[in-house]
Order: C-alpha cells, then sequence, then structure tokens
C-alpha cells in the first residue's frame, strides 16, 4: 500500500475473496507502507498453506516523493465448510509492533467453476462494463433527454485499448454528439462496488415519434490486462491480455404524446420554455425607404425543429423574403439560443399602417401546459410620400384598390389621311421566292459538308461519347428526385430509389436488400474508385439522415447535383 502520509504507518492484511467454495483458494496479502522487521503470521486456523509466504517490494520516486510497499503473501486452501476467522499478524517497524485487523472468511459447498480457474476473458467479463446511462426514460415528444455512455473498469484489471464496433443510428430520434474533449479516469461505483469509469460518448436525443423507441446499443472492443495470480523472477505480478466485445445494451424508452386538450389552434410542435418578441428597426420613416422587422424566438427547447410565426402585414407594404438566423448551442441540457427572421419592409404611399399582433405557442415539459406569447401592434408612419387611393383612412389589410391616373394620350383623333396601299394580284414565277427556291439546294450543299464532318468528329470522340451518355443516363434516373427538388421528405425518397435502381440496373442486383456495407464490398469488387464510392455511400447516408433531420434546399441541390456527377463517374467506370 502507498503511504499517502510520510510520518502514517499503515499494515494491513487484504483477502482475494471474503467468500469461496471448498474447492477453491484464497490468497491473502500483509501489506505495508514501511520496512519492518519480526513478521508474525497468524495461524490460519481451518486452512491449509499451499504456497508462501512470497515477499514482494515496490518502491518509486514521483515528483520527489517516494512510494514505498512491501507485502507477504500466502496461497490458502480451506479444510472444511464453515465460517473461519483469519487472525492478526504483527510486524515491528521503527522499534514499534503494528497489527492488522482480523478478517472473516465463508467457506461454502464445492462449485461447479472455481474462481482460481477462471480465464482472463472470465475474469473481463466480470470486471469490465459499458452502461447507456439515459437522463429521462419518459420524455414528451421533441423533449430533449441526454446518452452518456461511460466504460467502468474493476480496479482488478486495466484497460489499454479500445475500439468502437457498432455506433447506434437513433432512428426516430433528431440527435447531436456532445464531444467529448479529453478521455479522463473518475471513481465512481458500479452495483455497489468501487469502480474507476471513463465516459466515452455523449448524446443528445430529441424523440419525433411517440410510443416506445428503442435506442441501439454502442459496442465496443477492448483490450484488457488480467493479473493471473503468478508473479516473475523479480515478485512483479504477471498479467494475461485478452479482447472482450461489451455492450451497452437495448435501452428503451416511452415517449409520451403532447396533450390535445387546450392545445392551441396556431401550436406548430415547439417544446421547451422560451421568449417570443417582433420588434422593428425603425416605426417613422419616407415612402421607398426600408426598415427591418424581426419575428425571434430565444430559450432553451427543439429550436431547429419547428418554424416561426409569419409575420402579417399590409397589402401596401412591400415585402421581400425573410432572412433566416439561428445561433444555437447544444449542450447536455439541450439547444439553447435563438432564432429569428428578419423581414426587409419598403412602404409605397404616405400614411400609418399597423402590423398585427403576432402570437406564438409552445408546449413547457416542466409544467405539462401550453404557453401562448402575443406581441403588441406597432404602427408604421410613413411621413413623406404619394398618397394612396384612400388617403383618408388607414390602409386595410385586404385592401386591393389602385389609384387611375390619367394621361393627355388618354383619346386621339381619328385620321384623316389614311396611309392606303393598293392590292394587287402577284405571280410566283420570277418572283423573289422563286429564286429563293431555287438556289436552295445549291446553300444546302456546304451545309451538308459541314454537318457531315461535325457528326463523323462526334463519332470519333469515344471519351465524350461516354461522358454524354453517363450524362443522359443520370438525367434519366433522377428525373423523379429532380421534381421534387422543393419537397425535402419526397425529393430523398426519390434520390435513395434512384440510386438503388441504377445499381439494381447495372450489377443486375437487388441491392435494397443490401447494407451499406454489402454495396461498398460489391463496387470495390467492380474497381470502382475510391472517391466515387465514398460519394455514394454518402448520399445513401444523407437520404437516411434527412428523415429525421432538417435540410436546407442548398443542402438539397447540392445532393442532387452530387448525385448526376458521381452516377456519371460510376457509369464510366463500370
Amino acid at each position: 500500500m502507498m503511504a499517502q502520509d510520510n510520518d502514517a504507518v499503515t499494515f494491513e492484511m487484504k483477502l482475494s475473496k471474503p467468500k469461496l467454495g471448498l474447492n477453491e483458494r484464497l490468497r491473502v496479502d500483509f501489506v505495508m507502507n514501511r520496512d519492518g522487521d519480526n513478521f508474525n503470521p497468524p495461524d490460519f486456523s481451518g486452512f491449509k498453506v499451499i504456497m508462501g509466504p512470497s515477499q514482494s517490494i515496490s518502491s518509486s520516486w514521483i515528483n520527489g516523493v517516494r512510494s514505498y510497499s512491501k507485502s507477504y503473501s500466502y496461497t490458502l486452501s480451506p479444510t472444511a465448510k464453515g465460517k473461519f476467522t483469519i487472525k492478526q499478524a504483527t510486524i515491528v517497524i521503527g522499534g514499534e509492533t503494528y497489527k492488522s485487523l482480523a478478517s472473516e472468511v465463508e467457506v461454502t459447498a464445492a462449485v461447479d467453476k472455481p474462481s482460481d480457474q477462471m480465464t482472463a476473458d472470465d475474469v473481463a467479463d466480470e470486471n469490465l462494463h459499458l452502461v447507456a446511462e439515459i437522463s429521462k426514460t419518459d420524455p414528451f415528444l421533441n423533449e430533449a433527454i441526454t446518452v452518456i455512455y461511460k466504460l467502468y473498469v474493476s480496479p482488478n484489471i486495466s484497460v489499454s485499448n479500445y475500439q468502437p464496433l457498432d455506433n447506434p443510428t437513433y432512428n426516430n430520434f433528431w440527435s447531436q454528439d456532445i464531444k467529448v474533449s479529453a478521455l479522463s479516469a473518475q471513481n465512481g461505483t458500479y452495483k455497489g462496488k468501487p469502480y474507476r469509469y471513463v465516459i466515452l460518448k455523449r448524446v443528445v436525443l430529441y424523440p419525433q415519434k411517440s410510443g416506445k423507441l428503442d435506442i441501439e446499443p454502442l459496442s465496443l472492443d477492448v483490450t484488457v490486462d488480467v493479473p493471473t495470480g503468478r508473479r516473475d523472477f523479480f515478485g512483479q505480478r504477471m498479467y494475461a491480455q485478452t479482447n472482450k466485445t461489451v455492450s451497452a445494451g437495448n435501452r428503451t424508452i416511452n415517449v409520451k404524446p403532447l396533450p390535445l386538450a387546450n392545445q392551441p389552434s396556431n401550436f406548430n410542435g415547439a417544446v421547451g420554455d422560451f421568449d417570443f418578441a417582433v420588434t422593428t428597426s425603425k416605426k417613422s420613416l419616407n415612402a421607398t425607404e426600408s426598415l427591418q422587422a424581426t419575428v425571434e424566438v430565444n430559450g432553451k427547447g427543439n429550436l431547429k425543429l419547428f418554424k416561426l410565426p409569419e409575420l402579417e402585414l399590409p397589402s401596401a407594404l412591400e415585402v421581400y423574403e425573410p432572412e433566416f438566423t439561428e445561433g444555437v448551442r447544444t449542450t447536455l441540457a439541450g439547444m439553447q439560443g435563438k432564432v429569428s427572421n428578419q423581414y426587409t419592409i419598403v412602404p409605397s404611399f404616405r400614411g400609418k399602417y399597423p402590423i398585427a399582433p403576432l402570437s406564438f405557442s409552445f408546449f413547457n415539459p416542466i409544467t405539462e401546459k401550453y404557453t401562448t406569447l402575443t406581441s403588441d401592434e406597432i404602427v408604421i408612419s410613413v411621413l413623406e410620400g404619394p398618397l394612396s387611393a384612400d388617403s383618408n383612412s388607414t390602409t386595410s389589410t385586404n385592401s386591393s384598390k389602385q389609384s387611375v391616373i390619367a394621361s393627355k394620350d388618354q383619346f386621339n383623333f381619328i385620321k384623316l389621311t389614311p396611309n392606303l396601299t393598293s392590292k394587287s394580284i402577284s405571280y410566283f414565277f420570277g418572283s423573289t421566292s422563286f429564286y429563293l427556291w431555287l438556289l436552295c439546294p445549291l446553300l444546302l450543299i456546304p451545309l451538308a459538308i459541314v454537318f457531315r464532318k461535325k457528326r463523323d468528329a462526334i463519332a470519333g470522340d469515344v471519351a465524350g461519347n461516354k461522358i454524354r451518355k453517363a450524362n443522359k443516363l443520370a438525367r434519366k434516373y433522377l428525373s423523379a428526385a429532380k421534381k421534387e427538388l422543393g419537397n425535402k421528405d419526397s425529393f430523398y425518397v426519390a434520390l435513395e430509389r434512384a440510386l438503388h435502381n441504377y445499381l439494381k440496373a447495372k450489377l443486375k442486383i437487388e441491392t435494397s436488400d443490401f447494407s451499406k456495407d454489402k454495396i461498398v464490398e460489391l463496387l470495390h469488387k467492380k474497381e470502382i474508385e475510391t472517391n466515387t464510392i465514398q460519394g455514394f455511400i454518402a448520399l445513401l447516408e444523407n437520404c437516411e439522415a434527412a428523415r429525421y433531420s432538417p435540410f436546407s434546399d442548398v443542402q438539397i441541390q447540392a445532393d442532387y447535383e452530387t448525385a448526376s456527377e458521381v452516377i456519371s463517374q460510376m457509369d464510366k467506370q463500370l
């Protein structure tokens, strides 16, 4: 045992186990942090000494502090069933006698598998555990929960390396990984026993579906060093190394649906605790000048998973498409921050224009109640500019009247001197059209020669023909996806079907039944370039992720263009 205090002397007895079978063995260590003399062991009543005493000494210097440990070890075999007491041992350290505390051991009937015959794998199974700790097992729909994966390691073994085997996909959840900056071991307990643990992975989940949802397990391949109970020539403990696969196990959570009672009509899926505001950059301006109106929601909740209310403006105010701004950070507590839409507004006429109050509703999972927040009415005063058709009253949001402006050219006099021409009979023979048709065959001869040369050049361009053929093939398979560019869900369903149909047509197999790993293996066998394979698999992964994650129109357009390019590249290589 290491000394925590240079002046404190410790001498204690350690047992390998408090309970054992009649056919098992017991290891007893007497450990001290100072060198001593005249060690006197107990008589080990009820046991037979199989081996010992063996002596080991450990000494080291750490940051200028010396650490020393000396032990006497015995291996015992029980001679009968029952409860036995291993009495005190004594030793003289620095001229004083120190005694260890007595310990009780229970010997039971013989066991089927003695622990002293356990393999390294058996020891690793009992001393290594991967646990998924979930913050809440019965959340509401769209309420944040946290999953923390901890690897618990008993002091009896040590871990030298690990490798992830299978990461959860979190189907039916919106997920966000929280980066673990550094792996640091901490003291803890597992089933009441002291362990050391390290946090490997943290993730925040927002359930997108009510009912019972499964969280897939995280699996690791861990390299474990297990003590064998043997010592080398220098008295150092010997270890056996083994690889174990540990899994956090399937976890099921019960997602509660949002209550329908008292649900506001304008509720659009916001869950959390929020503030809501509608503001303008100015309230007085001249016609043709611009102002900005901002609709903003801030607070804590599923900020990325709902739409902001749309601003309602009088028709006399010209408004442009809003600019969406997102300032959201995701922590273990969930999403926090704000989202906003900023509208640019340009008035055309002088007058006063009210912006009607806007309402925003959300469900608070803590109070389990709906809350509706309403903004104040804002009046925009346009001080200078032309008058509208109805200048004596404020402009209505439904007004569509336009002023009629008189023009000096509204009525014209009847022309007294018309420009009339006589109509006479014309003949085709000898006319301009006659000579044009006569010369037309002669003019087509050089055009036919140029066309023939162009066609021969295209036919000789083998590489170019392949590219044109591949691009035509890409348009053929992606035509359905292109029609759905404005609809995220339909687009990615069509895109995924197109990718599988392409492989089905080219490889003559049903790829929809294959995993991504199997598809990669098939494409490698066809000697497709690695970059092309990675692009194809990335598109399939985007199709899966788009079902539960918000994708912008820019991302959708980029995925369409990437799909066209990947199919073209792959067709040139097949």
